[in-house]
Order: C-alpha cells, then sequence, then structure tokens
C-alpha cells in the first residue's frame, strides 16, 4: 500500500473513530477487490452498488474505495446513498395519508425520489471535463433534503460511482410471503398488510429502473439481526456527536427497537436473497471484521 494512501486512510479512520484495525481489512480484501474491479472499468462510469442491513459499514466502505481508487488509479470518484433520495417530510405526510401511516418513517422501498435518482445517475454519466453538479444531500436532524446551496459539488468526468443503500438491488418478495406478519410492529399496524405489500410494490415496479445503472454488487452479510441492531444503536450515538447533528434528537432504546422493525422484513430476506444475485459478497463477524469476501462462482470483473 502506497505510503501516502495509508496516510490519508488512517486519517479517515481517526476523523470517523473507526478502529485502525481496518487497515487490515483494507490490505488483505478490499485492495485486492479494487484491483479487480479496475479490470472492469469501461470508457464510461463505472456504477459499485454496495448493499448492507443498517449499520454494516456501507457509507465508510465507500468513502474507503472512493480513496483506494482515486490513489491508485487517478479515478474520479462519486458516492452517492440512496438516504440521500428519502422523500421530503411533506411528501411522505401524503403518503402516509394517502396509503399507510407507516410510510411517514423513511427508510423502506417507496419513501425515496427514484425519479431524482435516475436524473442524478444519469446526469453523472454524463458529466465531461471541466463541469460540475451537485449531489443530493438529506439532513437527518430536520428530516429534510438539504438546499441547493448545501449539496456536494462533483466534477467531472467519473470513473466511478459507489451507490450505497440498505435495499441497492433488492427485488420484490413472492406475494406468498407477505401474508404472514414478521414482527409485532406488522402484526400491530399493518394487519391488512397494505403497507408491506406496497412497499414490495414499489421494489417490483418502481425501483428496477434505478437499479438496473449497478454494474458491480457488493453484498456486505451480517451475522444476525441482533448485530444489526448492536450497530445501528452504535450508528445513532455516533451521528448524534457529529456537528452536523447537534439538532438531532437520539432515539431511545425502544424507539430504535421499532425503527429496526421496519426495515426487518427486508434485511432478512436479503440476507438470503442477496448472495445469490451479487457480484461479489462480504461476510462480516460480530466484531465488524470481514471474515470472508468471496466472487460469484463464473463470474469475471474483466468480462
Amino acid at each position: 500500500m502506497q505510503t501516502a494512501l495509508l496516510t490519508e486512510l488512517k486519517s479517515f479512520l481517526d476523523a470517523q473513530s473507526l478502529p485502525m484495525t481496518l487497515i487490515d481489512d483494507i490490505r488483505h480484501y478490499y485492495l485486492p477487490f479494487t484491483d479487480r474491479l479496475a479490470l472492469k472499468k469501461p470508457d464510461g462510469m463505472l456504477v459499485l452498488g454496495i448493499n448492507g442491513a443498517q449499520g454494516s459499514g456501507k457509507s465508510t466502505l465507500a468513502e474507503i474505495i472512493k480513496r483506494i481508487c482515486n490513489h491508485q488509479y487517478g479515478w474520479t470518484v462519486a458516492v452517492l446513498s440512496l438516504d440521500d433520495l428519502y422523500l421530503s417530510c411533506s411528501a411522505r405526510q401524503k403518503l402516509a395519508a394517502d396509503v399507510h401511516p407507516l410510510l411517514m418513517t423513511r427508510g423502506v422501498p417507496g419513501t425515496h425520489d427514484v425519479r431524482l435518482g435516475l436524473q442524478i445517475i444519469s446526469q453523472l454519466s454524463n458529466l465531461k471535463s471541466g463541469q460540475t453538479m451537485r449531489l443530493p444531500r438529506f439532513d437527518k436532524a430536520r428530516d429534510e433534503p438539504f438546499p441547493e446551496k448545501s449539496r456536494r459539488e462533483q466534477q467531472g468526468p467519473v470513473d466511478l460511482l459507489v451507490f450505497e443503500g440498505w435495499c441497492v438491488c433488492a427485488d420484490a418478495q413472492a406475494e406468498a410471503e407477505l401474508v404472514e406478519a414478521c414482527n409485532v410492529l406488522e402484526a400491530k399496524e399493518d394487519a391488512d398488510g397494505v403497507w408491506r405489500q406496497f412497499v414490495n410494490r414499489q421494489l417490483r415496479e418502481c425501483y428496477p429502473p434505478l437499479f438496473a445503472f449497478v454494474d458491480v454488487l457488493m453484498y456486505l452479510n451480517v451475522p444476525d439481526m441482533d448485530a444489526v441492531s448492536r450497530w445501528r444503536s452504535e450508528q445513532e450515538e455516533k451521528l448524534a456527536l457529529l456537528e452536523e447533528n447537534t439538532a438531532r434528537k437520539l432515539m431511545d432504546a425502544v424507539a430504535m427497537t421499532r425503527f429496526i422493525r421496519h426495515f426487518e422484513r427486508l434485511t432478512k430476506y436479503q440476507r438470503v436473497r442477496l448472495p445469490e444475485i451479487s457480484d461479489v459478497v462480504c461476510t462480516l463477524d460480530a466484531s465488524h471484521c470481514v471474515r470472508d469476501l468471496r466472487y460469484r462462482r463464473g463470474f469475471s470483473l474483466a468480462e
């Protein structure tokens, strides 16, 4: 690993209060992955999708890959989170009134601005040298998108887009799988299945064009739902400490448990489905370290 890259990665980990042991994972797993990724690079923009449950480290990995590819290959790398495509509070209030109250909580398919995502990725792929554009950001403290002036500026041309999100490239479940409630939230607040059927319909009808941009899909495979709850709680505490989130109210244990139940169905489904359809599966242990990284059988990043 180049000294300059190592220094930048250590600085990034320190700024994010992340353990330096991640350097071992970077050296043994992520550097070889980016070497393979470079073989897949087309003339235009390559899109890497990263899927993983809440707290699994998607945004951290996206920033690590950005720094590696910039240093190793001189690539211009853009990062877009599915979280930054959330609908405004008023738009979700309308969904909650028109479709189901559970849609007030952002996160599940149906609470993102898919049209905006399509527009942003298309614009990024066509961004020329000397041109710039602003990428959307969502302010979770205010529960609203950031205004235009506060958005990140991206220069072109973009060699790699890292598109990360907890349900990136997820597909719809079979209708029969929606009948039985998966937790107390669904049993009590979605007894007739309207909410979960709406979410599933969004995955089947609205999100495929957005996910079709992804050229290479990486799945962060978490140990179990207990790890998701623990890591998401740790993430919430860290977010509350960041300067831009000083107005953010920390969810207590009860609120966090309820929040995660909104995602439980799809998270469990993806733990079965995503390893089958992903090009790369990164398995994490209970300590958040990489236990294994494997490539889909028969898949070559150079093909």
